[in-house]
């Protein structure tokens, strides 16, 4: 061994371990990552948008009690849904995670398909928690007047990434990107870019869990269907009787502001699941193009393994030359 390698090796070993296990949704990330705890003696740190919210089990395929296997899960069932969660939530509450983690001397997790909340914590990204600015204050009633399509329309031409990237429907991206610009006269897809070229602070490996798409995209409708039948519309009509509602953050996510549609009598119940397929189709598509633009991943591509144990040994590998186990 070299004197360079060994000196990068004890760099990375002076760093603390952070395992990043992501991927598209319903790819399967939740039983792999709890046989991944197991294995390294670690604890999860959830970046998921939407399980951290209370009382919003079904429609967030949200992982149970039962279903951790003992595994200390953080950020998962910890907010009202009448809260907000963003960005800078998520990294205050995940940090905070990271330190009750290590000093239990275990390695922390973070599982779940957020891609801009992992980027976040992996690069220590500086948020401001800000006050409302003229400006934000300006698109939000540009949005209630004209609608969530045109205000994303004003993206294509001063940010085309984020145009593609950011969905209509997340108003609050939308707002957040036209803000940024507006501030610094450049896209925040590019500034986006310039944190994930910063260096991490952590040790850590970053997998990206993947299916063929056709097997992906039936997953997804396989999922949705199960949601309905376990309860989703009472699930949300729940919601609504306990005061949430339809512009609340919690109540924008997939699966929620659909069937919300279908309970104001907006559209039949089998057309908002129809658009609830389809929508959460497009979200894996974009959560895919967010991961290829990511630097340092390892893919993990499951049609390359015969048996999630395979896949399990192939992880602990690359963690093992990582010096992360």
């Amino acid at each position: 061994m070299t004197n360079k390698t060994v000196q990068h090796s004890d760099n990375l070993i002076q760093k603390k371990p952070l395992v990043i296990l992501t991927g598209p949704t319903a790819v399967g990330k939740t039983a792999l990552s709890i046989k991944l705890a197991k294995a390294i003696n670690g604890e999860m740190i959830s970046a998921d948008s939407m399980q951290v919210y209370k009382y919003m089990d079904i429609g967030t395929a949200k992982i149970m009690s039962n279903e951790m296997d003992g595994i200390k899960h953080y950020l998962i069932d910890v907010l009202d849904p009448k809260e907000d969660f963003n960005v800078f939530t998520f990294q205050t509450m995940a940090k905070q995670a990271l330190e009750e983690i290590y000093a239990k001397g275990k390695i922390p997790i973070v599982v779940g398909g957020t891609g801009f909340y992992i980027q976040s914590l992996l690069y220590d990204i500086a948020f401001e928690n800000t006050e409302v600015s003229a400006y934000r204050a300006e698109l939000t009633a540009e949005y209630e007047q004209y609608g969530a399509h045109a205000l994303h329309e004003r993206l294509k031409d001063i940010d085309p990434i984020s145009y593609e990237e950011i969905h209509e429907n997340n108003v609050k991206r939308v707002i957040r990107a036209l803000e940024f610009y507006h501030d610094t006269g450049y896209p925040i897809s590019q500034h986006n870019q310039e944190q994930r070229e910063k260096e991490s602070p952590y040790n850590f490996e970053y997998f990206v869990l993947n299916d063929d798409r056709a097997v992906l995209y039936n997953r997804i409708e396989q999922r949705i269907d199960i949601m309905v039948e376990q309860g989703l519309v009472n699930e949300v009509q729940k919601l609504l009787d306990y005061g949430c509602t339809p512009d609340m953050v919690s109540m924008q996510g997939l699966g929620y502001k659909e069937i919300v549609s279908y309970l104001q009598g907006d559209c039949s119940l089998e057309e908002s699941i129809y658009i609830l397929k389809r929508d959460t189709r497009h979200f894996a598509k974009r959560q895919l193009t967010w991961f290829r633009r990511e630097k340092a991943i390892t893919w993990v591509d499951k049609n390359l393994f015969e048996t999630e144990d395979k896949m399990l040994t192939f992880m602990l590998e690359n963690l093992q030359e990582k010096c992360i186990i």
